[in-house]
């Protein structure tokens, strides 16, 4: 079992939960060192005092606030637990809203499970789920960790609580100066877009299967395996090429909607004999409809839609 990354609470109105905060991820990586090409010898980082040279060990570096150049408010672990912030000690609850209300691109801040922390602790706790779960929405909490404050959601996952790291609205780029210039396309290409998408189409991420293998992990430990065997690691079937540039936008759906289907088995093309696509719209006799990059007002993100409060920044 991991260690607890932090204990406190989950607040809702005059409700508490003690839990105990555990990571909900785990890496699988391959671990490369850095070494010496000429002789192989491990290259490491050491951490010195940049005043008597003197190489640290983890237990004599503490945290400071550097002011001026020569000049560091040290900063200690008692400091940090003893700040004046209500989520240094509990996950605050501040809203419920409808799952779908939160723009994916404020997720990726970390996923985290919360876990009962002691028997009394187990009936807030399923009372807290099952509340969410039938009332199918997710809470936006606020809680600190390393160091910072952060926004979250806390939302039922099987039989537990899952805190869902969320970036703060500030911390999250704006789009406008990505957006392509104006371009036409007209209905018959919007709907050959249509077409491809609803072929592609999935109900479920774990219907992929082993489409979303790590390939890249599995190629790299026969890499390792090989080498390590004096051996040529094992041949692999070869990519297709990269397409080139698009320049029948029509055809390329067909073709890719055929390609579709066809890695599906649904309806691949005879010996020989060249796809064929129903699906795709037939030409229409209109003249090009111009679409521009203005769209439609997207849905407000969870930190507008429920007043979820922007981190002050201090003077």
């Amino acid at each position: 079992m991991p260690r607890p990354l932090w204990s406190g609470a989950v607040s809702f109105g005059l409700v508490t939960v003690p839990i105990k905060l555990e990571t909900a991820t785990e890496k699988h990586d391959v671990s490369l060192r850095q070494v010496h090409l000429e002789d192989g010898g491990r290259v490491r980082y050491r951490k010195t005092c940049e005043l008597d040279g003197q190489v640290l060990t983890e237990d004599e570096i503490g945290k400071g606030y550097e002011v001026h150049k020569d000049t560091v408010i040290p900063i200690t672990d008692e400091d940090l637990a003893n700040m004046p912030l209500p989520t240094a000690k509990a996950i605050e609850i501040v809203a419920f809203i409808p799952a779908d209300e939160v723009d994916p691109v404020q997720y990726g801040a970390g996923s985290y499970y919360l876990t009962a922390d002691g028997p009394v602790a187990a009936k807030p706790y399923v009372l807290l789920r099952q509340a969410l779960e039938r009332n199918e929405k997710v809470a936006v909490a606020k809680f600190a960790l390393r160091g910072r404050e952060r926004l979250g959601l806390l939302r039922p996952l099987g039989d537990a609580l899952l805190l869902s790291g969320l970036h703060w609205a500030d911390e999250i780029r704006s789009p406008a100066e990505l957006v392509p210039p104006d371009t036409e396309l007209t209905d018959q290409e919007i709907e050959g877009a249509l077409a491809l998408m609803d072929t592609m189409a999935t109900g479920r991420l774990d219907d992929l299967g082993d489409e979303l293998t790590d390939h890249y992990t599995e190629a790299l430990h026969e890499v390792i395996a090989a080498k390590a065997e004096h051996r040529t690691p094992k041949p692999v079937a070869e990519s297709p090429e990269p397409a080139g540039q698009v320049v029948d936008l029509m055809a390329a759906l067909e073709k890719s909607v055929a390609e579709a289907r066809e890695r599906r088995g649904e309806t691949g093309p005879a010996d020989g004999a060249e796809a064929t696509v129903h699906e795709m719209p037939k030409p229409k006799k209109t003249t090009a409809k111009k679409t521009t990059s203005k769209k439609a007002p997207a849905k407000k993100t969870a930190a507008k839609k429920t007043a979820t409060p922007r981190r002050r920044r201090s003077a």
